[in-house]
């Protein structure tokens, strides 16, 4: 049996399945708060396709999910494509498919949410400071060898408060101290970790600061790397040594500090010589001088006694040498005496022969033999004319 709907139950205001699909649409993409919209949650699955990345955005207890698409013109441009199980942050504008009626989001920027957004913002932070020089080691001051205040930002009922004093009353005794008492998480922290150190440049008295702060989760250690903490390490007049969290943190403050020290123990330890190991290194000192004076005073020693052996030779050599002047004086003096020239002096003269033989007798002489004659001055030729015997 066929029963007939009568015309006056059929409404006229009837859409089609398009009419409604473009009203919808207009509804949707027309709404300006649609258009460029922010959404996080869990990637609960990802498929590449040639015209792009499909992926569903769902909250994590699966009770809400949205269809997202990455189109190829846009995938160079996010920070971090789609993975399942991760949380994403997405920027995109909402759409609707007309062939299934379904919306989707658009998306043209994909950040990582939760931790991962603020490892994130941290790297950002991180590249921009060091870009501006802040982690440059150049810039670092040596800490004081030996100060003689220290100041300390740090909560006042903190355990690090507690370490540090420890630390350094057992390392230099009698070293003052000065507390600039701060929080160190939390909101508020940031702020009162610069005034706390504002307090301490004002004051002027300390050689050296510690910053610290006891062990914590990524959270409470949040406030040290903050980009006011960090310009306000960077322009205090006074050096600062960081001993924030365990050995395996690291935070911007850590990294603009002109020491880092993995705890607050060690960042004390650093910040003050063992007064112990300044004695036993004096006494040592001691020593060593005590040494090099006996070892230099031996060389001097011995150096002065073979000056004194020179001493004694040169007095030797010089009797030697008085002595054999007055031998030499003694034969020159009988040189002189056996010398020709000085005979001839005197008035004698030497007769000499035609063949150089000194005449000292008459005998072998004859008659008209010719002889030379010489004097002391000048020279004769003679003739023996006669000759006589010696009486």
């Amino acid at each position: 049996m066929v029963s007939i709907i009568p015309d006056r139950l059929l409404p006229d205001t009837a859409l089609s399945v398009a009419g409604l699909t473009l009203y919808l649409q207009d509804l949707l993409e027309g709404d300006r708060n649609l258009r460029s919209i922010w959404l996080t949650g869990e990637v609960s699955s990802v498929s590449d396709h040639p015209t792009g990345c499909y992926f569903t955005l769902c909250e994590p207890d699966k009770s809400a999910a949205i269809r997202c698409v990455v189109w190829n013109s846009q995938r160079q441009k996010l920070l971090k494509l789609p993975e399942k199980g991760e949380q994403l942050l997405v920027l995109g504008s909402i759409r609707l498919y007309n062939k299934r009626g379904d919306y989707q989001l658009n998306v043209v920027q994909s950040l990582p949410a939760g931790e991962g957004l603020q490892a994130l913002r941290l790297r950002q932070l991180r590249d921009r400071l060091e870009a501006e020089g802040f982690f440059d080691p150049a810039r670092k001051r040596p800490i004081p060898a030996h100060p003689q205040i220290v100041a300390v930002v740090a909560s006042d009922s903190s355990a690090a408060w507690g370490d540090i004093q420890r630390t350094l009353a057992q390392r230099y005794p009698g070293l003052r101290v000065l507390l600039s008492p701060t929080g160190v998480q939390g909101e508020s922290a940031a702020a009162e970790i610069v005034r706390a150190i504002a307090r301490v440049e004002l004051d002027g008295r300390a050689d050296v600061i510690i910053l610290a702060r006891g062990g914590g989760s990524a959270e409470d250690l949040a406030c040290f790397n903050d980009e006011r903490v960090v310009r306000a390490i960077a322009n205090c007049a006074i050096p600062i040594i960081t001993g924030i969290g365990h050995e395996r943190d690291e935070s911007l403050a850590d990294l603009v500090a002109d020491k880092r020290a993995h705890t607050p123990t060690a960042a004390a330890a650093q910040a003050v010589p063992n007064l112990a190991n300044l004695y036993l290194e004096h006494q040592q000192r001691m020593l060593d001088l005590a040494s090099a004076v006996r070892a230099r005073f031996q060389i001097e020693e011995e150096r002065l006694q073979l000056l004194q052996n020179r001493l004694k030779r040169l007095p030797a050599t010089s009797r030697t040498l008085r002595q054999a002047t007055g031998k030499l004086e003694v034969l020159q003096e009988k040189l002189s005496a056996l010398n020709p020239a000085a005979v001839l002096e005197r008035g004698y003269a030497a007769v000499i022969q035609s063949d150089g033989t000194i005449v000292r007798q008459t005998d072998g002489l004859e008659l008209g033999e010719e002889l030379t004659v010489r004097l002391s001055r000048g020279v004769l030729k003679v003739k023996i004319v006669e000759l006589l015997d010696a009486e």
